[in-house]
C-alpha cells in the first residue's frame, strides 16, 4: 500500500535530522531555512519482533517488515497559506500525503536559531495548525457555495451530505479547531469532505524533539501530549537517533542501556505512523520468509490474500488462521490445530493484526 506520512515543522526543528537517521540516508541538514526544498522520500521498516520468533520456528532464510513511507517537506513559516516562505510549495507537498507528523522542538541550543526567536512549542504546535486551518478555509471559501447550490437544486443524497459537513467544517476550523481534533465531537463525517483534500482532515501524529536530558521527563511530556491530544504524541532527541542509526546493533543496545531507554525513538515513531495511517499486519512465514504484510484495518481476508497477489483474492476459498501467541505457544500450526487454536475462515473474516495466515485458492 503506498501511504505516505508527511513530517512538517517550522525551519530549524529538527526535521532532515530526524529523516535522516529514519531512513539512514544523507539528506541535506543545515542551520538555515528551507534547507530542503524538494520533499525527500524514505521507506522504513516496521520493527516486529514477532517476524524474528517466526523465523525462527520456520528456519525461515529472510524476514521482511512492513514499511512505512515518510517524505521530508520544507519548513514552514507563518503566513504560509498565503504564500509566505515556501508555503504554497509545502502546502501543495503535504496536500499529497495521507497522514501529518509535526516535529516541534522541544531542545535548546543557542547554535541553533529559532524562525521565532525563542523555543515555545506550544506557539509553535499553534502556528502550523493556524497555517493549515487558514488553508482549509480558504478551500472550503470555494467550494461551499457550490455544494450548498448543487445540494439545493439537486437530489444526490451523497452531495447533501457533503454540503452539510463543508458548513460545519468551517464553523469548527474558524473556531480554531482543526478537523481531526474536532470533526467526530461535531458530527462530521470525514468521509463526505474526501473530494475537497482538506489538510486538517488528515491523520495528525506528533514528534517532539527534546534534550537528551528530557527523555525521561515524564511531567513534561505528559503536558506536552495532551496539548496534541488526540493525536498521539512521541519524544525522541533527535540527534542521539541520528548516532543510535550509525551504530551496530550490538552498539545501539548498549548507548540505549546506558539512557536508560527500552528501544530507538524511531521505533516508536515508526509503529505510531504505521497507526495513524490506519493500517495493520497479518503475517506468512515459511522457510523462504518470514513476512508482515500491509493491510488496512478492518480489511477481510479476501483482501488480505489480494495484497499478496491479485490471484489470491480473485480465487480466494478460505484462509488457515492462528494468532501469533497461540501459534508460538503451540510450537506448530499442526499443534496448534491440535488443541483447536487453528481457525478456517471465509470471505466475511476480518482480518485482525499479528493474524498468522495461509490462503487456499482456487488458480483462475
Amino acid at each position: 500500500m503506498s501511504l505516505s506520512i508527511g513530517i512538517v515543522g517550522l525551519p530549524n526543528v529538527g526535521k532532515s535530522t530526524l529523516f535522516n537517521a529514519l531512513t539512514r540516508a544523507s539528506v541535506l541538514a543545515s542551520n538555515y531555512p528551507f534547507a530542503t526544498i524538494e520533499p525527500n522520500v524514505g521507506i522504513v521498516g516496521i520493527p516486529d519482533p514477532r517476524l524474528t520468533a517466526l523465523a525462527g520456528l520456520y528456519n525461515s532464510a529472510k524476514i521482511i517488515e512492513a514499511t512505512v513511507r515518510f517524505v521530508d517537506i520544507a519548513g514552514l513559516v507563518r503566513g504560509a497559506s498565503t504564500g509566505e516562505g515556501l508555503g504554497n510549495q509545502f502546502l501543495s507537498h503535504i496536500r499529497e500525503t495521507d497522514a501529518i507528523c509535526q516535529v516541534v522542538r522541544v531542545f535548546t541550543d543557542p547554535d541553533v536559531s529559532h524562525v521565532d526567536g525563542d523555543v515555545a512549542p506550544e506557539r509553535d504546535i499553534e502556528t502550523i495548525a493556524t497555517e493549515l486551518i487558514l488553508a482549509d478555509l480558504q478551500t472550503l471559501e470555494k467550494a461551499a457555495p457550490r455544494l450548498a447550490k448543487e445540494a439545493k437544486f439537486g437530489r444526490d443524497p451523497e452531495r447533501n451530505r457533503a454540503a452539510a459537513a463543508a458548513a460545519a467544517a468551517q464553523e469548527l476550523l474558524n473556531g480554531g479547531t482543526t478537523l481531526f481534533a474536532g470533526a467526530a465531537g461535531a458530527g462530521i463525517d470525514l468521509a463526505d469532505l474526501r473530494d475537497l483534500q482538506l489538510l486538517t482532515a488528515k491523520p495528525f501524529l506528533y514528534v517532539f524533539n527534546v534534550d537528551e536530558a528530557e527523555l525521561g521527563d515524564k511531567e513534561l511530556q505528559d503536558r506536552l501530549a495532551a496539548i496534541v491530544a488526540p493525536a498521539q504524541a512521541v519524544f525522541l532527541d533527535a540527534k542521539t537517533e541520528a548516532e543510535l542509526a550509525e551504530l551496530s546493533p550490538e552498539d545501539a543496545a548498549e548507548m540505549l542501556t546506558e539512557l536508560g531507554l527500552g528501544e530507538p525513538g524511531l521505533d516508536q515513531l515508526a509503529r505510531a505512523g504505521f497507526a495513524a495511517l490506519g493500517l495493520s499486519t497479518f503475517l506468512t512465514a515459511g522457510p523462504k520468509e518470514a513476512r508482515a504484510w500491509t493491510i488496512p484495518v478492518g480489511a477481510t481476508a479476501p483482501e488480505a490474500a489480494g495484497v499478496i497477489h491479485t490471484d489470491f483474492q480473485r480465487g480466494f476459498i478460505k484462509a488457515e488462521i492462528v494468532s501469533f501467541d497461540d501459534l508460538m505457544a503451540a510450537g506448530s500450526v499442526a499443534a496448534a490445530r491440535a488443541v483447536g487454536k487453528a481457525r478456517i475462515e471465509g470471505k466475511d473474516y476480518v482480518m485482525r493484526d499479528g493474524d498468522v495466515v495461509e490462503f487456499r485458492f482456487s488458480p483462475t
